[in-house]
C-alpha cells in the first residue's frame, strides 16, 4: 500500500498513484528519468508530458516531479487524471434513510453508481459525498448506470465490513420492479435459474446453456397494464444484468432496455428513455445494532424521464 497521499481528494476522489519497481533492474536501468517512465507506465488516458510540464505528478513530500528527475526504484508518485466535460445527470439523489452508519439513497436512472470510464462527477458516491459533506461515503452494491432505486452506502471506512459482509453472505433481500410485455402464457410465480457470464469489450453478458447455475430470480407478475405488465422481481443472486436477461430469457425484455435484446447504440448521455427497471426495497437486519430495516423507493412504474410532466403511477 502507499503511503498517505500528499495531494487533497479531488470531487471527493482520491489522487492516482503509481510507484516505479521495488529493486533496480538487473544492467543499466531502462529509463534515464522519472519523466520517462511516466511516459511508459501511466495508461494511454493520462498526458505524460502535460501532466510533467504543469507539475500535476508529485512525489510524497508533494515535490513535483521533473521531467529530467534521476529515475529511482520504489517511488510513488501521485496526480489527478484530467476529466472529461460530463453533462449533469437529470434527477436528485433521494435520501430514504440516514443514521450514523449508512445512508440509503434513491439514485435516478443513468447515474452510475461508482465513478467509472466517463463517468465521474456524475457518479453517485462523488454528488454524495459532496452533498453530505461524507468524504469516506461508499456505496456498499452498484446498481446499473441505467437502473433507477434504492443504494446503501456506508458513511465511514469503520462501517464498510459489518455492511459489506451483510451483502457478501446474502443477508439483504432486494425486490425490483420491471415494466414488461404481459406474456398471457406465462404462469407465475416461477424461478429462472441458469448460468451468465460478462461478455468481455461489449458492456453486455449472455447465457450460458448446460453450465452450472450461478443466477436465480423469483419472478412474480404484480399487475397487468394492457399489453404490458409490472413484475415484482426477487433476485437470489447478482450476476451483471441477471434481472434483464432473465425477463429476456422469459420473452418479456424490459422497456427501454438499450442493450437486450439488441444494442441500440444508445449514446451515454442520452437520458430521455430509462430503463424500465426500479430497485424497489432493501430488507435488512442492522448488523451493527439488529434492527430490521425495509426501505422503499418513493418511485412507480412506468419511471419518468426527469422533468417529464408524469412522475408515474
Amino acid at each position: 500500500m502507499p503511503p498517505r497521499s500528499p495531494l487533497p481528494t479531488r470531487h471527493g476522489l482520491s489522487a492516482a498513484w503509481v510507484v516505479t519497481p521495488h529493486r533496480d533492474p538487473a544492467g543499466p536501468a531502462p529509463w534515464s528519468s522519472m519523466g520517462e517512465w511516466l511516459r511508459h507506465h501511466v495508461d494511454a488516458r493520462v498526458d505524460a508530458d502535460r501532466l510533467l510540464d504543469a507539475g500535476r505528478f508529485v512525489y510524497a513530500d508533494a515535490r513535483p516531479v521533473a521531467e529530467g528527475d534521476p529515475y529511482r526504484p520504489h517511488t510513488f508518485v501521485w496526480f489527478h487524471r484530467d476529466l472529461r466535460e460530463e453533462p449533469a445527470v437529470p434527477g436528485a439523489l433521494a435520501v430514504v434513510h440516514r443514521d450514523e452508519r449508512v445512508v440509503v439513497v434513491d439514485k435516478p436512472a443513468f447515474l452510475a453508481t461508482v465513478p467509472r470510464g466517463s463517468h465521474v462527477v456524475q457518479s453517485l458516491v462523488v454528488r454524495l459525498r459532496e452533498e453530505l459533506e461524507l468524504p469516506e461515503l461508499t456505496p456498499m452494491h452498484r446498481l446499473d448506470r441505467v437502473t433507477s432505486g434504492l443504494v446503501l452506502c456506508a458513511t465511514e471506512r469503520r462501517w464498510r465490513a459489518a455492511y459489506q459482509s451483510m451483502f457478501a453472505a446474502g443477508e439483504v433481500r432486494k425486490t425490483y420492479r420491471a415494466l414488461a410485455p404481459w406474456l398471457s402464457e406465462l404462469e407465475t410465480p416461477t424461478t429462472v435459474r441458469d448460468h451468465i457470464r460478462s461478455v468481455p469489450r461489449t458492456g453486455r453478458a449472455e447465457v450460458v446453456p448446460d453450465a452450472p447455475v450461478n443466477a436465480e430470480t423469483l419472478v412474480e407478475v404484480e399487475e397487468r397494464r394492457g399489453d404490458l405488465a409490472v413484475y415484482r422481481l426477487s433476485p437470489r443472486t447478482g450476476r451483471t444484468h441477471q434481472l434483464r436477461l432473465h425477463l429476456l430469457g422469459l420473452g418479456a425484455p424490459i422497456v427501454d432496455d438499450p442493450l437486450y435484446p439488441d444494442d441500440l447504440g444508445v449514446s451515454i448521455d442520452d437520458f430521455s428513455r430509462p430503463l424500465q427497471l426500479l430497485a424497489s426495497e432493501l430488507q435488512y437486519a442492522d448488523p451493527v445494532d439488529g434492527t430490521h430495516r425495509r426501505l422503499v423507493s418513493p418511485r412507480r412504474m412506468p419511471l419518468r424521464a426527469a422533468g417529464s410532466a408524469a412522475t408515474g403511477a
